[in-house]
């Protein structure tokens, strides 16, 4: 880092009222970020929806403000006190704390332990990295316990809900591309967007949000990426064929399941929880190598949109709302 460069541009979020949260740009200074082994100059971030709840105040995801959020951050290593990293490395930097309780990535400068930090792999830019960032990255990890737990194409269809979504959308374009027939589930009238994914059938959301009091219902999915939760999980459940498999990430329609043992001890379904907050090390290494090899999307960029530090509160608050689709990077060069 050349000696002039003593403060950087980040998007802080701070409370005004009991329940009034402003994010805008601020300069802050290089020397006032926590120490760790790295610091990186950041590249670019991505939008995730664990960013827009810190950003609104959402206590249960950031304790503190004036807080940085973005969970996400690609960039090139400025200083380095660990020996596998070294000035000029190109790395991702996701998950763990960062964005939530620790300066994140929608800044130009970001310092973290290297646990956080992963080497960028050869086949894949700074930018395509952005554009999977963590729901990539979960996408990815929901795709390899599926095919881990033997699920193959020869089994069946797989279902994916919230498929514009930022997990849901890769996961359609990754399980489309290793052959499986894939059923998109939405609420919105984006068609064309999931048939350029790859997605086989496109399923309206209200057909599985319909709760109905039978444990079993016909058998539909030899597997399932729930991005969702609530009634469209339990029914996804409900739907799974035997020996079938189902990964569950989110809970953007409910936290709550209300399901009886019957899919479990007479089909044999098996439901995975999938975090990527924690995932560290070779998991990690393994995700994204596939991320970028033998899964990579070949029309990654039709998958999102650039916005700046500018545009990110207008951003904030569509995602909360439901309406956006892919995923959005944001450039901080």
């Amino acid at each position: 880092m050349g000696q002039d460069v003593k403060e950087y541009s980040s998007y802080v979020v701070t409370q005004t009222g009991k329940d009034e949260f402003v994010g805008r740009i601020e300069l802050k200074r290089i020397a006032d970020l926590p120490k760790n082994e790295l610091l990186i100059k950041v590249h670019y971030s991505s939008l995730n929806y664990k960013d827009a709840l810190s950003a609104s105040g959402n206590r249960g995801v950031t304790k503190r403000y004036p807080h940085t959020p973005g969970i996400d951050a690609a960039g090139e290593v400025v200083e380095s006190t660990n020996s596998n990293f070294k000035r000029g490395d190109k790395v991702i930097a996701s998950c763990f704390d960062l964005g939530m309780n620790h300066p994140g990535g929608f800044a130009e400068y970001i310092r973290v332990p290297s646990k956080w930090v992963t080497h960028l792999p050869e086949r894949m830019t700074l930018k395509e990295s952005m554009i999977l960032g963590t729901a990539g990255f979960t996408a990815g990890r929901c795709v390899n316990f599926l095919m881990s737990q033997g699920v193959i194409p020869e089994n069946g269809k797989v279902l994916v809900t919230g498929a514009t979504g930022g997990v849901g959308s890769v996961a359609v374009a990754i399980l489309s591309k290793l052959g499986f027939k894939v059923t998109a589930v939405t609420g919105k009238d984006e068609s064309q967007f999931l048939s350029r994914l790859g997605a086989s059938e496109i399923l309206p959301r209200h057909e599985l949000e319909v709760k109905n009091a039978k444990m079993l219902l016909k058998e539909k999915w030899a597997g399932v990426v729930d991005t969702v939760g609530g009634v469209y999980l339990e029914t996804a459940i409900k739907q799974t064929q035997y020996d079938g498999v189902i990964t569950s990430c989110g809970n953007a329609a409910s936290a709550d399941l209300n399901i009886s043992v019957y899919p479990f001890i007479i089909r044999g379904v098996r439901l995975i929880g999938v975090d990527s907050a924690k995932c560290g090390g070779e998991p990690r290494e393994k995700v994204w190598q596939h991320l970028a090899n033998d899964w990579k999307i070949n029309f990654l960029e039709d998958l999102s949109q650039m916005i700046t530090l500018n545009q990110l509160e207008e951003h904030v608050k569509k995602m909360l709302a439901g309406k956006l689709r892919g995923r959005t990077v944001v450039r901080l060069i």
